[in-house]
This record gives structure tokens, sequence and C-alpha cells, in this order.
């Protein structure tokens, strides 16, 4: 996902979208808004189908 899109999902959210935060740190502080764990870019495997698993586990 490009962070065209990410800064438009966090803004929804009332996430901080200030220059300089990097695209893990906005997921991540999106997920915590929506009730999930903070977990982007922080496990090899996922059980969740969250909007950002397909980005998240493509690093691999």
């Amino acid at each position: 996902m490009k962070m065209q899109e990410i800064r438009a999902i966090a803004k929804k959210w009332g996430v901080n979208i200030k220059v300089g935060r990097s695209k893990q740190d906005i997921i991540r502080d999106i997920q915590i808004r929506e009730g999930l764990s903070p977990c982007y870019h922080a496990k090899d495997e996922c059980e969740n189908d969250c909007l950002w698993k397909p980005d998240c586990l493509s690093r691999n």
C-alpha cells in the first residue's frame, strides 16, 4: 500500500501523519485505533486478516 493511501486511512482514524514518521509507525498506530495488536512487520506468520496483512507479509 502506498503512503498516500496509508495517510488517508490514518487521517480518518486521527493518527499523527507528520513528516518523518515511518510507514511502520503510522500503520501500528492505526492498528491500535482499530483495536488490533500493533504487529505490522513484527511477525513472520499471521493468523489475522487485517487490512495490512498483504503488505506486511510481502517483506519476506
